[in-house]
């Protein structure tokens, strides 16, 4: 007696029916609300980045079903945008949690690989020129070229328990150093530093130093608080100003920093998962850290497309205040002569 044999498909055995619908899902289906409501972004910029990531998230797969691009970037922005991987979410578009998370990391790589296209200094005169023109537009501050801080995001504890990232306030976290320009575009983002290294020693060993040491524009500078060092490229606040001259340069220098704090604000409110509000990043540091990168990246993406987020109500968690620093004072005799030029041209 012959015995039938069943004929099984593995992807619904192992991912169940929503896996049989993963391609159902269409665009042009559903509203903008909609799209904006569940995954953070329009139908136009979502579909950019199709254009953008479909030839990546196309690469052959040794899975026996490929899940599509538009499906992969979906699932991304929900979790970037929510910090979940809730069920809900991938029922929306027909897919499994284990498969969120793949598309997760697929989308994600697909976006730090192409970091340096959209995060970098602008290099022509012109721009640079209109760089320092915005910012001298904002509070009167001449020669800025950036601002630059650090923002502390949590993420789990690793597995071997590093002490290296557990920060001053006893949690796991990265360091992350970045600068942005007037309108919090971003000009650099280091996302991989251990939280247990302060703000001065991160930007010691950072890229970015070794970058404007050696390479970048000797006519301007960037502007950080008194967590760094001042240095012929960074201007730092004056520790305890005494003249009107000093006054306004403190006034003008705060007014003009305040852009990296309020970048880091909007980020954080767009991308749910870096806020803490669903908990820590349930990563290792190394995918922890390419994951803020590719929030990073979609930050300039979206203020390429007109999204500014700093319109957008911020809802929920807020970012806790950040971890408390000592005054650095500087001994660098040159810096200090930079910055005495600029307080005796400009602010006197």
């Amino acid at each position: 007696m012959a015995v039938p044999i069943a004929v099984l498909d593995c992807d619904l055995l192992l991912y169940g029916r929503g896996h049989r619908t993963l391609d159902r899902f269409k665009l042009e289906d559903v509203t903008d609300e909609y799209l904006v409501s569940t995954y953070g972004f329009p139908r136009q910029f979502i579909c950019y980045l199709v254009d953008l990531l479909g030839a990546t998230l196309s690469r052959p797969t040794q899975r026996s079903r490929a899940i599509s691009p538009e499906t992969q970037i979906l699932a991304a922005l929900g979790f970037y945008t929510s910090g979940s991987f809730q069920t809900r979410m991938g029922d929306a578009i027909g897919i499994s949690q284990a498969s969120m998370s793949r598309c997760v990391a697929n989308v994600t790589e697909a976006l730090v690989e192409r970091a340096s296209q959209f995060i970098h200094f602008p290099e022509d005169e012109a721009t640079v020129q209109t760089l320092k023109d915005d910012f001298y537009g904002l509070a009167g501050m001449p020669g800025v070229l950036g601002v630059v801080d650090c923002t502390h995001v949590a993420i789990k504890a690793p597995n071997a328990e590093d002490l290296s990232y557990v920060n001053r306030k006893g949690l796991h976290s990265l360091n992350c150093l970045m600068v942005c320009d007037s309108r919090g575009v971003l000009l650099s983002a280091e996302t991989h530093w251990p939280g247990s290294l302060p703000d001065c020693a991160v930007l010691e060993q950072a890229a970015l130093t070794s970058q404007f040491e050696t390479e970048l524009h000797k006519d301007g500078w960037l502007l950080g608080d008194s967590s760094f060092l001042l240095r012929t490229w960074l201007m730092t606040p004056l520790h305890i100003p005494e003249t009107p001259a000093e006054y306004r340069y403190n006034m003008a220098h705060s007014a003009t920093h305040n852009v990296i704090e309020r970048t880091f604000r909007t980020i954080r409110s767009r991308f749910r998962c870096l806020d803490g509000s669903k908990g820590t990043l349930q990563y290792s540091p190394e995918k922890s850290s390419h994951i803020i990168l590719a929030c990073c990246v979609l930050h300039n993406i979206s203020l390429e497309h007109g999204l500014d987020v700093w319109s957008s109500p911020a809802t929920g968690h807020m970012e806790q205040p950040e971890e408390e620093y000592e005054q650095m004072e500087s001994v660098d005799s040159e810096a200090c002569r930079v910055r005495q030029e600029l307080l005796l041209t400009h602010f006197s």
